[in-house]
């Protein structure tokens, strides 16, 4: 067993469960009550799902790569998910002149990867 790899699985699965149960009413709730057009509110609200399911299925995935040997392959790909989507955070942030506490998204896929890059 990969000790690194299960600890990342159960950071993002922690973040799934941000997502999910906290990000969900915030966000997602005020999107659909908004005035937005049809289909960008839709879409917006359908990438917020897709988020949701990237989460679960990387915290799959390291959980995976954790116990069974040989799966290396698996914690690199949802590694390299979690690298760009740290990085997609912190671009955003700067690009938009955000403060950490209104899109503090990155940080917790910065630890996800610091904690799994020595499990692979």
């Amino acid at each position: 067993m990969n000790a690194f790899l299960l600890a990342a699985a159960i950071l993002t699965l922690f973040t799934w469960g941000l997502h999910t149960f906290m990000g969900t009413p915030e966000i997602a709730g005020p999107l659909l009550a908004s005035d937005l057009p049809p289909v960008p509110k839709y879409t917006n609200y359908y990438c917020w799902h897709a988020v949701t399911i990237v989460l679960a299925t990387m915290a799959g995935g390291y959980a995976y790569a954790a116990l069974v040997e040989g799966a290396g392959d698996v914690a690199v790909l949802v590694t390299v998910l979690a690298v760009g989507f740290c990085l997609l955070g912190i671009f955003l942030m700067i690009q938009k002149k955000q403060r950490l506490v209104d899109l503090p998204q990155w940080v917790l896929f910065a630890i996800i990867v610091a904690v799994a890059v020595p499990g692979l």
